[in-house]
């Protein structure tokens, strides 16, 4: 299996796996320190709260009945596939390789969760003033930073450049 993987593709999976076990750690340490839904205020914007979200991105499908566990778990099982080849060919582009490597690990944090719980815990909550931001964990946060520096690169990255024979 490992011949799979070229040498090239080891940090990133690191880089994957250190989001998962960070991701893990600070969902094993809120879930131990909080009861279901108990906030606690960090800062006046910023509080600690366990929930667990059975649906995807801003709860959504969380009230289907059950199935979308199912489904989100394929969906990232494809993506990871989709991911692994993707660093396989790309690793030695950084910006990519680094983002395709967080949104890896974010996806397969939450994935973890959802086969072992039947749902992500979430404990991030941001809140102004009547305005709140849906909960969220260490692996959105990397899957978000991941599609953001994806989204960069195709937008600022190193364009290829054009030689004599591609001009008309």
């Amino acid at each position: 299996m490992l011949k799979y993987f070229n040498p090239g593709m080891r940090p990133w999976l690191g880089l994957a796996l250190a989001v998962i076990v960070l991701d893990h750690l600070t969902k094993w340490w809120v879930s131990s320190a909080l009861d279901y839904q108990e906030a606690i205020p960090v800062l006046p914007f910023f509080s600690l709260v366990l929930v667990h979200n059975t649906g995807a991105a801003f709860s959504f499908l969380a009230d289907a009945g059950g199935w979308q566990r199912w489904f989100f778990i394929a969906v990232g099982a494809i993506a990871t596939v989709i991911i692994v080849r993707l660093l396989k060919q790309h690793a030695h582009e950084t910006r990519l390789a680094f983002s395709l490597a967080l949104v890896l690990g974010g996806a397969l944090g939450n994935v973890l969760d959802r086969v072992v719980l039947g749902h992500v815990v979430d404990f991030l909550y941001f809140h102004y003033q009547g305005y709140s931001w849906p909960a969220f964990n260490v692996a959105d946060s990397a899957i978000s930073v991941g599609a953001a520096v994806l989204i960069w690169d195709s937008l600022f990255g190193k364009k290829p450049v054009s030689t004599e024979s591609d001009a008309p």
